[in-house]
């Protein structure tokens, strides 16, 4: 991807909130997104998370930083073994 939209937030009457609405205000509520540069290299398989891509690596540091929990584990393919253990 060129890039990713990320949902940071909702905007609901002008404010913004991280929260999800609640289902009497959804209907007017706006995601607010935060837009990150995308990577176009295939990463499947990759296990050293310093062999990712540079955006890839600030995508998962993105992550943790806005859910305030470390990632632990990455998965780079659908097969047991592509995955990245952060621990």
């Amino acid at each position: 991807l060129d890039e990713i939209k990320v949902c940071v937030g909702y905007e609901v009457d002008g404010t913004v909130t991280r929260d999800f609405p609640v289902s009497a205000k959804l209907d007017a509520a706006k995601p607010v997104y935060e837009t990150l540069p995308g990577w176009k290299s295939d990463v499947r398989g990759v296990t050293d998370f310093a062999k990712l891509p540079q955006a890839a690596r600030d995508y998962v540091k993105f992550i943790e930083e806005q859910l305030e929990v470390p990632v632990k584990i990455v998965s780079t393919g659908p097969k047991r073994h592509e995955i990245i253990d952060l621990h």
